[in-house]
């Protein structure tokens, strides 16, 4: 086996396991892993906008927005506009999402996050250029990218969104 193949197998591992765990999520929650990172942010920043939100997880407001609708169809949070300054809404959650996030798994992403804040300061560095430059080799450095791990497909926009976000 030569390098390039064992490269690609790594990486079809990665997007093995990012498909697995999406997976478990969503048999587990009935929620898919952006889901289950807006109404943590949710819970962790209080009272927090839909700019705030987007800002805090790297997603477009337009998807934040997206999310929301599915989580308020299913009555996980609910908006309402801020007393101070009309123009804002603010997301709240429903006691139901916060029992959810009680026993929901977590996300790929804060797994991968403590461990990789572990490594030495030059293993951190190694890693990330590596797949720098493995994206660039792939054409990828172009395309928008949040650091959620799920798997999705792409807006009209081209913002990633998960199947169950649309």
């Amino acid at each position: 086996m030569n390098n390039s193949q064992e490269v690609l197998m790594a990486l079809r591992r990665v997007i093995r396991a990012t498909d697995l765990h999406s997976k478990h999520l969503a048999k587990t929650t009935g929620l898919t892993a952006p889901q289950i990172l807006l109404l943590q942010t949710i819970r962790d920043k209080g009272e927090v906008t839909i700019g705030e939100l987007a800002s805090e997880i790297s997603l477009s407001q337009a998807t934040v927005t997206t999310i929301l609708d599915r989580l308020e169809k299913r009555q996980l949070v609910y908006r309402e506009r801020s007393k101070a300054d009309k123009r804002k809404a603010h997301a709240y959650l429903t006691e139901q999402a916060i029992e959810i996030l009680k026993d929901s798994p977590i996300p790929l992403q804060e797994q991968f996050a403590r461990q990789f804040d572990h490594l030495h300061e030059w293993e951190q560095t190694m890693i990330i250029s590596s797949l720098q430059r493995v994206a660039q080799m792939m054409d990828a450095q172009d395309i928008d990218a949040s650091p959620v791990l799920d798997l999705g497909v792409l807006d009209r926009q081209g913002t990633a969104i998960t199947p169950s976000d649309v």
